[in-house]
């Protein structure tokens, strides 16, 4: 923290924790640049913070720079710019926004100690605790600071007139439409309130996982300008703000999304979610990978082995959140000489997905409906003939798609535009009911494994109108007061779920769902706190990877240790201990 600046936070909620926060945390200044924390000893989980990074930020990404360090922690001259009326006038800065503590992977845990050694050097038998530090298998500790430390940047806001707003603007920001852009406005009013990813950006040290060297990426631009406009959706103090700062980085990726054009909702989500992706991908050296084809005789382990592929080459908040497995069936249906079809071979694949693209037909009343047409068996004849290996030629093939593993957070992308044989666009406007809370997946889904696929509704992208004129919308539930929100541009306004028909209609287009994996408390109102736990993925961590998410979780040992199996409540432990000694990753029985 700042020295010179008081917190703006309470002293507990700059700490994170991933169960509970712990007694207040004291803080005592030793010089102009070190802060000394005084833990309780009894304190139950204790973050390890990065204090570079921590204190007030301005409201554009020059704010590093203006506190002493450059992007990656170095330090540069100061050249100080204060949040309130202190300080010289040449160094006040309206457009000072205060920002929350951030958190990196690694969290304190209290360890029972084996042994106290006497004076003697004898070992007495004796045990006690002390704070280890530890790899965090989740993402709770940085939602639990950001729910308390959002209350504490409001009041730090440099407007005296809107102090005290706490959280009555945090995710109710509209943004100003900049020409067509409504289709962008929408698009992100979704993800904004997608809780994990703006936890991420609020509350964590996402730029210590910025790629600089991938190629495919902006360097960091593009997550540092959505960051920036995270902040602004969340902590802000106005109403409204314009994303024309993250509109520029965005067309610097992808060159498309320059001027002023109506573009695809759907499309820009796809685009975004991959820029971030590429910016904050952990893989820094990618290997060159062959995934073996696969006959279907052994499903689980063959999509174990296939996920351990992606992630030796994909690792991000963006793989942890978003990204689930598909089950890619084909079959030869060449005919043969006795007049049957098919000579038997099958090949079978196990892809990553980051949304699911849903067809929309005149017969679809209902999202299963939608989903049910996704997972028809194709047959593929003509000029969509497929290569048979066995056969060694391009055969008739039926090709079959069906969901495996599942994400935590879970986009539904209706496909409601078509191209006619001539090249014609049009739109369909079939009504479709799409369920509010509690979508069952399990039916859908086949793998054995990973949480039980129950989803609820937080946001929806609306597409109204034609093709050659309509307008985007949306609606999310907010994360604080649990009420639903509509957002056309900049203007923003609570809503009725049932007066505005949310469940139904011909105008979603993109729907967003978050697994239900938990309920922590209910409040006074009777109304239940649902969460989704984010487990973060690493090929060396496979105990955390949703295949080995299950109800018998005893029975599938990490190759690390042959006497140690993983069960929910122990994802921790002994982690980096493993980790740190050199076992090699992998896994037994169920690849076997």
């Amino acid at each position: 923290i700042d020295p010179i600046q008081p917190s703006p936070w309470p002293s507990w909620s700059s700490q994170s924790y991933e169960v509970a926060p712990p007694a207040p945390v004291h803080c005592s200044r030793l010089d102009d640049s070190t802060i000394k924390y005084h833990y309780p000893f009894d304190s139950p989980i204790i973050p390890s913070i990065d204090h570079s990074i921590m204190g007030i930020c301005l409201s554009n990404e020059r704010a590093a720079t203006q506190r002493g360090r450059d992007d990656r922690g170095r330090r540069r001259p100061p050249e100080r710019q204060w949040s309130d009326d202190r300080g010289p006038p040449q160094s006040r800065n309206a457009r000072v926004l205060a920002s929350l503590a951030r958190v990196g992977s690694r969290v304190f845990r209290q360890s029972v100690v084996q042994h106290d050694i006497n004076a003697s050097g004898i070992a007495n038998g004796a045990k006690h605790k002390a704070l280890k530090e530890h790899k965090a298998s989740t993402y709770e500790h940085v939602h639990q600071m950001v729910n308390a430390g959002i209350d504490g940047c409001h009041e730090a806001n440099n407007d005296p007139k809107k102090r005290g707003s706490s959280r009555e603007l945090s995710g109710k920001v509209g943004l100003t439409n900049l020409g067509n852009t409504c289709f962008m406005n929408s698009s992100l009013q979704c993800l904004s309130n997608t809780i994990p990813l703006t936890d991420y950006f609020l509350g964590y040290d996402f730029r210590g996982e910025i790629n600089h060297d991938n190629f495919l990426g902006t360097k960091g631009e593009l997550v540092k300008s959505y960051a920036e406009l995270t902040k602004h959706l969340w902590l802000g103090a106005d109403g409204v703000f314009s994303p024309s700062g993250f509109k520029g980085k965005l067309a610097r990726f992808a060159p498309h999304f320059e001027g002023f054009e109506q573009h695809d909702a759907q499309e820009l989500l796809a685009f975004l979610l991959d820029g971030i992706h590429e910016d904050l991908n952990r893989v820094r050296n990618k290997p060159y990978i062959e995934d073996k084809d696969c006959d279907g005789t052994n499903d689980e382990g063959d999509a174990i082995t296939a996920w351990s592929h992606y992630l030796q080459r994909n690792a991000s908040i963006i793989v942890d959140l978003f990204q689930g497995q598909l089950r890619n069936t084909m079959t030869c249906r060449n005919k043969q000489s006795d007049g049957s079809f098919g000579c038997g071979h099958v090949n079978v694949k196990f892809d990553p997905f980051m949304y699911l693209s849903l067809p929309v037909s005149d017969e679809c009343n209902s999202l299963d409906d939608c989903l049910d047409l996704f997972c028809e068996v194709e047959l593929l004849e003509g000029d969509d003939r497929w290569y048979c290996e066995k056969c060694k030629r391009h055969v008739d093939a039926t090709k079959k798609i069906d969901l495996f593993m599942l994400p935590p957070i879970l986009i539904i992308h209706l496909k409601r535009f078509k191209f006619s044989a001539s090249g014609q666009k049009s739109k369909i406007d079939r009504s479709i009911c799409y369920p509010m809370s509690d979508w069952n997946l399990s039916k859908a889904k086949k793998s054995e494994g990973g949480i039980y696929p129950l989803y609820d509704l937080y946001a929806v992208s609306h597409h109204r109108g034609n093709v050659g004129f309509g307008h985007y919308t949306a609606h999310a539930k907010n994360r604080f007061d649990g009420d639903w929100y509509h957002f056309n541009d900049s203007q923003c306004n609570r809503i009725d779920p049932s007066k505005e028909q949310l469940g139904s209609g011909s105008s979603a287009y993109c729907l967003f769902y978050n697994r239900v994996e938990r309920v922590t408390h209910c409040n006074g109102g009777g109304a239940c706190e649902k969460k989704t736990v984010i487990r973060r993925q690493s090929i060396t961590r496979p105990e955390l990877w949703p295949h080995m998410q299950r109800a018998k979780a005893t029975e599938w040992k990490s190759s690390r240790s042959d006497n140690y199996a993983y069960s929910g409540d122990e994802l921790d432990v002994g982690e980096d201990e493993m980790e740190e000694n050199g076992y090699n990753p992998g896994l037994r029985r169920i690849t076997e």
